[in-house]
């Protein structure tokens, strides 16, 4: 912990800066199981070292204040989900900052102008996505000591290979080749975020995840997510006889193939007696008018987190989807409630030719690597 923090009358001050519901929810996991506090609570307890994969070097924020700003996007869907999400927070007793940093050309101006002041004051720095551009720049302005990448899905795993391996920050589904312009012009930015996120005698770094971790870069602290926050709000759930299908925006980045997509779901329903889909924040409204003409699915557009939904309930006995981060998570959540999480691989043949190079064995490392779920057989697409 810095100096500052461990002065009289001055708890540690931690930012977090989230920019989708999912790392708003992990940033929540991450605060309770450290014992974070509200701006006017008492300090809550942090849970033992035992509960942490590397205790050695574990940072350790009891004691500390946490606001979360909310760098929100434009997509409806996410703003809504997030809103939701900074209610919980709120309820927490943790401060919330929301930031309209898309708003307009000066809007990301105006915002990191904004956020200077309390981006050098602060002990430390947590972040949902460290790929963000966004979050690359607010980085090169902060002097914290203490870093800390929560989830932001299946790129978690990608970013700790990547800061392991001492590459650049690439995203998985980004098409193999030379960098564009705008890559090429943003280089010094991403390479001083590596940097910053690089272990050293003046700066710690940790990585708080659900997501299984087989690169370990030397002198980061990872810390396992078991959802224990979700666990003690929610639930247990009621579950149904039937199952449910999480949805997937690999056709929205452009992995997969719209129509063979379509013949999946359709497949994967009528084999397992899927009723329900639960749709992905950025599934595009046409896509899931068709999937619903088609299918015959019910579409439910998530208020929360799945994680959040499905503890919740009702939730169906089983859930079935393609790789992605809910393999990993909705076990975790509902571990103990006899639900099944079976997930289908997604076959290369449905891939577009804009998918990148790594997409298949990124995917497939997804699915492999995922704890107490199903592999399910081949269905007939036809």
């Amino acid at each position: 912990m810095s100096p500052r923090a461990g002065q009289a009358g001055h708890p540690a001050h931690t930012l977090a800066f989230v920019e989708s519901p999912v790392q708003l929810l992990n940033v929540l996991e991450w605060a309770h199981l450290h014992g974070l506090r509200g701006a006017d609570e008492p300090a809550r307890p942090s849970v033992p070292a035992q509960a942490r994969r590397s205790p050695a070097s574990a940072i350790q924020p009891a004691d500390s204040e946490l606001t979360v700003v909310v760098l929100s996007p434009t997509d409806p869907m996410t703003r809504g989900q997030l809103r939701r999400m900074a209610d919980l927070a709120r309820d927490e007793g943790y401060r919330v900052r929301w930031e309209e940093a898309r708003g307009g050309t000066t809007a990301p101006f105006s915002t990191i102008g904004g956020l200077a002041g309390a981006l050098r004051r602060a002990d430390r720095i947590v972040m949902g996505d460290p790929f963000s551009r966004y979050v690359q720049l607010l980085l090169t302005i902060t002097r914290a000591r203490d870093l800390v990448v929560v989830d932001d899905g299946t790129a978690t795993m990608e970013f700790v290979a990547q800061l392991a391996r001492g590459e650049r920050l690439v995203r998985w589904h980004r098409k193999g080749g030379r960098p564009g312009a705008r890559d090429l012009l943003f280089a010094p930015v991403s390479s001083s975020a590596r940097r910053r996120l690089t272990p050293s005698a003046r700066r710690r770094v940790e990585v708080f995840s659900s997501m299984p971790v087989t690169e370990t870069p030397e002198g980061v602290t990872i810390t396992a997510n078991d959802f224990a926050w979700t666990r003690a709000r929610f639930g247990p759930p009621r579950i149904t006889k039937g199952a449910d299908m999480v949805g997937t925006s690999l056709v929205e980045t452009g992995v997969v193939d719209g129509d063979r997509y379509l013949e999946a779901v359709r497949g994967l329903a009528r084999a397992h007696g899927a009723t329900r889909y639960f749709a992905h924040r950025r599934e595009s409204a046409e896509k899931l008018h068709r999937l619903a003409a088609e299918t015959g699915l019910e579409i439910v557009r998530p208020d929360l987190p799945l994680e959040l939904i499905a503890r919740r309930g009702p939730i169906g006995r089983t859930i079935l989807s393609f790789p992605s981060t809910v393999v990993h998570t909705l076990p975790l959540a509902l571990v103990g409630t006899g639900v099944r999480v079976a997930v289908f691989d997604i076959d290369p043949t449905w891939l577009t030719e804009n998918a990148s190079p790594r997409a298949q064995g990124f995917l497939s490392g997804v699915t492999g690597t995922a704890r107490d779920v199903h592999r399910l057989a081949a269905v007939s697409l036809a």
